[in-house]
């Protein structure tokens, strides 16, 4: 485990990375975008042993705002989803020489990479989202509000704070508020998905608390390049936490395709 601070104009990023024992020749990495109250230390041992069975070197980072990331300078723009291929995720490629790669996103990461696959459609090998929101449905904000009320519980607090420090409020508030806020009341990933080109993986566990499998089955009906749609069964919105072996099962046949360097 390799870990990196990157410099962007927007304050410094904190990134890892994990390389295989047996790294398959020629196979590029892996990118682990986090969902709204994750970072890196949350991945658990979720990437080491996701490069052990892909062969693949992996990479997570912490979103400006989150885990050991600088601050985040006043409240999230709405429009912060879009912007992340082209803002921080960009930077980490730049700094870590990354030419091509996988991208995997957890719920709001998945978001982003499936933005993050169409802008960076020539490097973007393949896509894989997992508990990703293609569309807001009564469920997923009644999920959030849900959680909001949990963190109102100071121990629920103090186990966010472990992870994002003092910035723990600031992360709590950029979920809750974006996902409610009136700029959000028709987002949809549709036009981001229909840029989408390379290989497709969509999974989501049959009892997520924040989206239907009709989530999943837009991202499959609405990216261009060859996709699928997979729902895991007996899990919720954490399938590397609830599930990590059969996850890990259905992750690598699809990334062991010749056609995914």
């Amino acid at each position: 485990m390799r870990e990196y601070r990157i410099a962007t104009p927007r304050g410094i990023l904190h990134a890892v990375g994990w390389m295989p024992a047996e790294a398959l020749p020629g196979r590029c990495p892996i990118v682990l975008l986090h969902d709204s109250l994750g970072c890196v230390a949350l991945w658990r041992d979720f990437p080491e042993r996701l490069a052990r069975r892909t062969g693949r070197p992996v990479v997570a980072y912490d979103r400006l705002g989150y885990g050991r990331s600088d601050p985040h300078v006043g409240r999230q723009p709405s429009s912060f989803i879009a912007d992340e291929p082209r803002q921080a995720l960009a930077a980490v490629c730049e700094r870590l020489g990354l030419e091509r790669f996988v991208l995997l996103g957890h719920s709001v990461g998945g978001c982003m990479a499936v933005h993050a696959a169409g802008v960076h459609a020539d490097a973007c090998e393949a896509l894989v989202t997992m508990g990703a929101q293609a569309f807001i449905e009564p469920c997923t904000l009644a999920g959030i509000r849900e959680a909001e009320r949990a963190f109102a519980d100071p121990e629920q607090m103090a186990r966010l704070a472990r992870y994002h420090g003092d910035k723990a409020e600031w992360v709590l508030r950029s979920w809750v508020d974006n996902w409610h806020s009136e700029a959000f009341r028709e987002w949809r990933l549709d036009d981001a998905l229909r840029q989408v080109r390379c290989p497709t993986l969509a999974l989501h566990g049959e009892d997520d608390e924040y989206g239907s499998p009709e989530q999943p089955a837009r991202i499959k009906a609405l990216t261009a390049g060859p996709s699928v749609a997979q729902l895991l069964a007996d899990c919720g919105h954490v399938p590397h936490r609830e599930c990590p072996e059969r996850l890990l099962d259905a992750l690598q046949p699809f990334l062991a395709d010749p056609t995914i360097r």
